[in-house]
């Protein structure tokens, strides 16, 4: 039999189970949830799964040739509220910027992609690859605003160095995309960031572009990018805005953005 330890955070019974084997029964306290995927070895035939907030048991037991036996085993205890607010503070630190497409045209070597030059509010405009052609005409890009992710490393795309990426909300199947939209009154550069209005003066600064690349910030908050009901750009349930208001997109409700 496996061995290990329970911790305290988890109320935990062993109880006999079906053919003789046992399980446990884990009762973790409300608002928090059981991780059984981070056990610290493989459990074949885990039974149950994680726990969500308020859910009251996982079941655990071991399955193999011989029968069912029971396993102990250290079982990780998280709060959903605290990994989301670790996620938030890692989306904050994340250089989000309005930006102004000031000339866009078709990418030479690459059917697929815009080249954009942008005004983030530096000296100079940057140098931007989308893949935008089969979504949005270009003409609706030419003057546009738009959410501009700054602090990435230049990518070299077909011959072109990129130096940030514009974002944009798409459906589930991918067909559908529109590009966030700042508020009229945004100004090229002015800062993005998720949570309330008056956060602004207390945000982190932002990380370095190979900050970003190492800790995989972006890869960590990308998954939690949303749009709500009403098409305003969340994460979690934190709005993305600018000085001059919410971050939107034109009508698609529910959906990715990256």
């Amino acid at each position: 039999m496996m061995r290990g330890t329970v911790p305290a955070a988890v109320n935990a019974a062993k109880c006999g189970g079906g053919g003789g084997g046992l399980f446990y029964l884990l009762r973790p306290p409300r608002g928090v949830e059981l991780k059984p995927r981070s056990l610290p070895f493989s459990i074949p035939g885990l039974c149950g799964g994680v726990a969500a907030p308020g859910r009251s048991t996982v079941r655990l037991c071991t399955v193999s040739d011989g029968g069912v036996a029971a396993a102990e085993a250290v079982v990780e205890v998280s709060d959903p509220l605290e990994e989301r607010k670790k996620v938030r503070d890692a989306g904050n630190t994340l250089d989000l910027r309005v930006g102004r497409i000031l000339k866009a045209w078709r990418h030479e070597e690459a059917e697929s992609l815009y080249v954009e030059e942008v005004d983030v509010g530096e000296p100079e405009p940057r140098i931007i690859c989308s893949g935008l052609v089969k979504y949005v005409p270009i003409e609706n890009l030419q003057g546009s605003s738009v959410i501009v992710l700054a602090n990435l490393k230049p990518r070299n795309m077909r011959g072109v160095k990129s130096c940030g990426m514009l974002l944009a909300a798409s459906d589930a199947s991918h067909e559908n995309v529109e590009l966030l939209l700042p508020p009229d009154d945004s100004l090229p550069g002015d800062r993005v960031w998720f949570g309330d209005e008056d956060e602004k003066e207390d945000l982190p600064p932002v990380a370095t572009p190979n900050q970003v690349q190492k800790k995989k910030i972006w890869e960590s908050v990308q998954p939690h990018l949303k749009t709500d009901d009403s098409c305003n750009a969340v994460l979690f349930y934190h709005f993305m805005r600018t000085p001059a208001g919410l971050v939107t997109c034109r009508s698609l409700r529910n959906a990715n953005i990256s």
